[in-house]
């Protein structure tokens, strides 16, 4: 039976869309501009990153990062805190560990990330991120360290997240069971595919966690 539900963090627990928001002034397009090039890139299941490349060729990412941080070193920039939290995590979260779950968060997030996630005190067990750990989603070692931070088997772990590619499939391959979440764009596009089938769960909402951890024995 599940006795660890673990998360995922951008577009399941934190809301993007400040973040992509931001992205959109920084390069000088509008926000549905910017939104329209990423929803073509989750469906043809490529990476975000490509998004820039078609509105700014030849775009340095990480040279854009350093500038903007020299230009607002004090602004959230590609960041975020604790405004940009779904409004059903805390009590979700909350939820899970009042019913006796090991709730764990962990994700593709910079180390930077942890800081920010940390400093909003959720209810939860432990947070870890790719970077802290040096290794990302979808690679197995990642959800080997998820197993191993719990202390579980990985059938007594549920991963939710909100991408077919980055958390269902792998986290299944990884013996673990699966809540896809229909939210964000990769969720609403991922959770209509075939493929969604292969999830134990799809949610459209993090209250519904619990109630698919007390069926998933």
């Amino acid at each position: 039976m599940v006795k660890a539900v673990v998360f995922d963090v951008g577009e399941t627990l934190i809301d993007e869309t400040r973040i992509w928001t931001r992205w959109a002034e920084r390069i000088g397009v509008s926000y549905f501009v910017l939104m329209g090039a990423l929803g073509g890139m989750a469906a043809l299941d490529r990476s975000h990153s490509e998004a820039f490349e078609i509105i700014r060729p030849g775009i340095d990412l990480d040279a854009e990062e350093a500038a903007w941080e020299r230009d607002d070193p004090d602004g959230l920039r590609n960041h975020f805190d604790g405004d940009d939290l779904y409004p059903d995590v805390r009590p979700a979260l909350g939820a899970l560990r009042e019913a006796g779950y090991q709730v764990i968060i962990a994700g593709n997030q910079p180390r930077r990330a942890y800081d920010a996630l940390a400093a909003m005190e959720l209810p939860a067990d432990s947070v870890h991120t790719s970077d802290g750990w040096g290794v990302a989603k979808p690679q197995p070692e990642f959800f080997a360290k998820v197993a191993a931070v719990a202390g579980r088997e990985p059938e007594e772990i549920l991963y939710v997240g909100d991408r077919l590619d980055n958390d269902v499939l792998p986290a299944g391959r990884a013996g673990m069971r699966t809540a896809l979440l229909r939210r964000g764009p990769w969720g609403y596009l991922h959770a209509a595919r075939p493929e969604a089938r292969v999830a134990d769960v799809i949610v459209d909402d993090l209250h519904e966690v619990l109630e698919a951890a007390r069926r998933l024995t």
